[in-house]
């Protein structure tokens, strides 16, 4: 019996030391992670997302912190951090406070860029008021216009359904073309659905203004100008565009400049409400200027005569070229201006700003954005 009882006395004691040993070793390798994290931060000002694994920077996801190591900060408190990242994702984030002069530290997760839904909702449990994009290096607030169309499932454009071949709307109801395209990518990309909401170029910006929103996004043929910018956002561009004319096939020796147009003789039809008849109205004193409310009837009109030009975008007059053989663009290669075709939308809505840059740089990147010049003809980027 009293060796029995030694025995097992003996094997306690021996799995206690070895436990108090493992233990011990354990936070010598979270106290020894923690210092190179320290040491990181102290040349990362700014922030940091890190894999403490491999002690490098990942390029690309979503970084969502965890409630459970909130407003966990300094050297002293970093042990914890890192011994929760490395019982999880193993990605640790930081950021330094100007206000009270600490470096704040927590356990990240760290998500699919192409899975902010599944961000925003992890962020909201945890507590977080945002999410961070990393390829960006972007913040999506929580509660903010993104996080509302994710939680409404739909993102609405408006689009003008007028101007062939960026955006037009059938008899049935159907959009087509390289802007409704644009705007089925950034949906799938956003993994919610998509419908579009009629708008007009006279309309167009009381429309993004209005309160209530009648849409989220305008798309379709909208220049990017300064003008726009004052009172709205505006994306990057995804299409260049410049102003320039249809005629006849049989006059188009008759326009070989500006001068050639501007005469009392020539009839020159715009659509209203856009920059066209502004372009017109501003470039164009001694020529008929002729507004017509179907932006889409207006080729067919220069080809049966009722007007001699149209002005248009280089975006535009290349369709009605290779669909009408009556029709000529013979300034389609030294347009009248240059600038680039974006999305709109209201102001105080950054985050959405953001996320569309975002999957118009992807788009870019990944080729989608040249098969769709390509599929309709339009011109990549001025060369």
């Amino acid at each position: 019996m009293l060796i029995a009882v030694l025995t097992i006395c003996g094997t306690a004691s021996s799995a206690s030391c070895s436990s108090n040993e493992d233990n011990a070793t354990e936070q010598r390798n979270i106290s020894g992670i923690s210092d190179k994290v320290w040491a990181f931060s102290q040349t990362h000002p700014d922030g940091f997302t890190i894999d403490i694994r491999t002690m490098t920077e990942p390029t690309e996801g979503i970084a969502v912190s965890y409630a459970a190591t909130q407003d966990s900060h300094s050297r002293d408190q970093l042990d914890r951090v890192v011994s929760h990242a490395l019982q999880h994702e193993g990605y640790v984030g930081g950021c330094y406070n100007s206000d009270d002069g600490l470096y704040y530290f927590d356990s990240t997760k760290l998500f699919p860029e192409n899975d902010l839904k599944g961000a925003l909702q992890f962020g909201k449990e945890n507590g977080q008021r945002s999410v961070f994009i990393l390829s960006t290096h972007t913040d999506i607030p929580i509660h903010g216009k993104v996080a509302a169309i994710l939680d409404r499932g739909t993102i609405l454009f408006g689009t003008t359904g007028d101007y062939r071949p960026l955006s037009f709307r059938e008899a049935d109801g159907t959009y087509w073309g390289f802007g409704i395209d644009v705007a089925n990518e950034i949906a799938k990309r956003l993994r919610v659905n998509i419908a579009f909401k009629k708008t007009s170029w006279p309309t167009l910006t009381a429309d993004v203004l209005a309160n209530p929103q009648m849409f989220d996004l305008a798309i379709g043929g909208i220049t990017i100008t300064d003008a726009r910018r004052e009172t709205m956002l505006m994306s990057d561009g995804y299409l260049a565009n410049g102003k320039t004319i249809l005629c006849r096939a049989s006059e188009a020796d008759r326009y070989k400049s500006l001068a050639d147009i501007d005469k009392p003789e020539v009839t020159v039809m715009v659509n209203p409400g856009g920059l066209n008849e502004k372009f017109a109205n501003e470039n164009l004193t001694h020529a008929n200027i002729v507004v017509h409310q179907k932006n889409e009837e207006i080729p067919s009109l220069v080809a049966e005569g009722a007007a001699d030009v149209m002005i248009t975008e280089i975006t535009e007059a290349p369709y009605y070229v290779q669909t009408d053989t009556r029709l000529a663009a013979p300034l389609l290669n030294a347009p009248f201006t240059r600038g680039e075709i974006g999305v709109l939308m209201q102001k105080g809505h950054a985050d959405l700003l953001q996320l569309v840059n975002l999957c118009l740089r992807q788009m870019k990147s990944d080729g989608t954005l040249r098969k769709l010049h390509e599929k309709y003809g339009l011109v990549y980027a001025y060369e």
